[in-house]
């Protein structure tokens, strides 16, 4: 049973690193008047090869910490305990839990026009089988290619978006890809559209980049007004409007956040997150 929260509380958004800022950012955009608490895993990232029950314990754990923090909603901003811990967590929650599926699956399927759509994510997100699933529940007929592209998160971690080394790797990621005439390819991992130019000139113009991001954003828009959570635009700020949290490295994590939200990563506070 979900109960009515504040609506005045901030939206929990968390992810296994850096990737999610790419959720919270859009959520920026698309709903200005809202107040964010974003978690990063940093000391466990990546999730993607990590097995199911240790992405579901991981997840437990980050919503109990962003209940502590009076969150109102909350955004798993990350593909992989997306796939493997949203139904589990959502059923042992009382607000609402979404993840980053479901959007851009539904964006993806509205956008092919061959019916054949790429998935790029992590091993665990493209094991699970979930885009596949999801995609095919809402029109049968699509063929859905996923490929692992486990190098994708440790080199947006390091800051290699722009790299020779990433440009080779990618390309040799997205040739399987290209042989099977694609027409949309879904960004399943919320690190990777930080790597969007790179992949959309590999690609090639013709081919539909999906962002998950910013379809999570819309749908958390359209929840939180349904459920009259969306926040009174003229009720004040006590303290920051955005708020940051690690697990580890919050130094690097802020000069990293730094270039992707300017001016709005403040400070990054680092917690122990097993003791939730």
């Amino acid at each position: 049973m979900q109960i009515q929260a504040d609506r005045n509380a901030p939206v929990g958004v968390f992810d296994s690193g850096v990737g999610g800022l790419t959720v919270a950012r859009e959520i920026m955009r698309q709903i200005p008047e809202e107040r964010i608490v974003y978690f990063g895993d940093t000391a466990r990232v990546p999730y993607g090869s990590k097995s199911r029950d240790t992405i579901v314990r991981y997840s437990r754990q980050i919503i109990r910490f962003l209940r502590t923090q009076q969150v109102k909603a909350i955004v798993i901003a990350c593909n992989t305990a997306s796939a493997y811990a949203l139904d589990t967590v959502a059923a042992e929650t009382d607000i609402p839990v979404i993840g980053v599926i479901n959007a851009g699956a539904r964006t993806a399927v509205g956008a092919t026009r061959n019916g054949r759509i790429g998935v790029i994510g992590t091993e665990a997100t493209i094991g699970s089988g979930i885009y596949t699933r999801v995609m095919q529940e809402m029109r049968p007929e699509v063929q859905v290619i996923g490929k692992s592209c486990p190098l994708f998160c440790p080199l947006v971690e390091e800051g290699l978006l722009h790299d020779s080394v990433t440009d080779e790797i990618a390309s040799r990621y997205l040739s399987e890809l290209k042989g099977k005439y694609i027409d949309t390819l879904v960004l399943g991992c919320t690190h990777y559209p930080l790597l969007r130019s790179t992949l959309r000139r590999l690609m090639g113009e013709d081919v539909v980049l999906v962002n998950p991001a910013y379809e999570t954003a819309i749908e958390l828009k359209g929840l939180l007004r349904e459920q009259g959570l969306s926040r009174d635009p003229d009720a004040p700020f006590a303290g920051d409007q955005y708020q940051f949290f690690v697990s580890d490295l919050a130094e690097k994590f802020t000069d990293f956040a730094t270039s992707i939200l300017p001016n709005e990563v403040k400070e990054t506070k680092k917690i122990q997150i097993e003791n939730y």
